[in-house]
């Protein structure tokens, strides 16, 4: 029999500082420690966290979201940068994956990513919000297939989608294939109300049960007082209440443990890595239950350039590219005499 393992992990709901990015970097730390202290090897955080998810452009119509956009590239992740480097030495420090979500700027853009720290601090992986969502579109650039990776980590091999990219049933599979042990999931949190909780529960539990891992879920907050703040209208501020369902969930489709779905906290449970494989021996919907021969993915997984160059040194003076050129040398070349 294979040792048992034991992975105690947390789902981190907690409010922003919507007045500077700093405080909302002291608040992850902070949340970080605490983890850390109750044995928490694994910390997700919600959607886009630092410096804050762009609340304005739900309910603000664009002619007047000016200002907050632009104080959003003020504030916006570089990657790397102090940012990243905060949180490395916090995950080095405390032996913790993490997985954060920020808004990056990338020279004129700015994208939705998430980012996975292993327990010695280094980077897995960047990867960028596929496609942003409704008013999203004015805020975000689209990320690319180079961002879905499952990477291996300190507590198993690690995969990430952010909000309703789990709605993408090609990306969700796209890490399936992958044998993700521990999916990451993120939402904002504070949106849309009731229905949107229910809608990332259902979403949640049904990709852990087609994938056969586990799925740790963090949704954002927001106080009274920081909802005032961003809508003077209270008919607006009803669409920045509710939508909080900070969860864990087994490769049974099961929650854990029970689910935060409002106010601020840790949730944190143990993840028993054998009902992975209890799960898949029933159903594996990229091994035995699979039909490749009939159903397949494929995915162009390069980086998106506005720009590819061709690097002249690997053409012959007779304008064939090197590697032609030894082809057809060697006469290995199909097409040639």
């Amino acid at each position: 029999m294979a040792e048992k393992r034991i992975v105690k992990v947390a789902a981190v709901q907690i409010a922003p500082d919507l007045d500077t990015s700093e405080g909302t970097l002291d608040r992850v730390l902070a949340a970080i420690a605490e983890a850390a202290q109750k044995g928490v090897q694994f910390a997700v955080f919600p959607e886009t966290f630092v410096p804050w998810y762009p609340y304005f452009s739900f309910v603000r119509p664009p002619v007047l979201s000016g200002a907050d956009h632009m104080r959003l590239y003020e504030d916006a992740v570089v990657v790397p940068g102090p940012v990243t480097e905060a949180v490395a030495q916090a995950a080095r420090r405390h032996k913790m994956v993490i997985v954060l979500g920020v808004n990056e700027r990338d020279h004129g853009s700015l994208y939705n990513a998430q980012i996975i720290f292993d327990a010695d601090g280094r980077i897995l992986l960047k990867r960028r919000k596929l496609t942003p969502t409704f008013h999203e579109r004015m805020i975000w650039g689209q990320g690319d297939g180079a961002g879905l990776k499952v990477v291996d980590s300190a507590v198993g091999r690690i995969g990430a989608l952010a909000c309703w990219e789990h709605y993408n049933p090609l990306a969700r599979y796209a890490l399936m294939a992958q044998h993700e042990e521990i999916h990451a999931a993120q939402f904002p949190g504070s949106l849309v109300g009731q229905l949107f909780a229910d809608q990332i529960e259902v979403t949640i539990r049904h990709h852990a049960l087609e994938s056969g891992c586990f799925v740790v879920n963090a949704t954002g907050w927001l106080t009274e007082d920081q909802i005032a703040s961003i809508s003077p209208d209270e008919n607006l501020r009803r669409g920045l209440r509710g939508g909080c369902m900070t969860a864990i969930v087994s490769p049974e489709g099961n929650h854990v443990v029970p689910p935060l779905t409002s106010g601020e906290g840790l949730l944190i449970a143990d993840l028993d890595m054998g009902l992975i494989v209890k799960r898949k021996r029933m159903m594996d919907s990229v091994g035995h239950y699979a039909r490749p021969e009939l159903l397949s993915l494929l995915i162009d997984d390069r980086v998106a350039a506005p720009v590819r160059s061709i690097n002249a040194a690997r053409f012959s003076s007779s304008g064939e590219s090197s590697e032609e050129a030894a082809e057809i040398s060697s006469g290995t070349n199909d097409d040639g005499d």
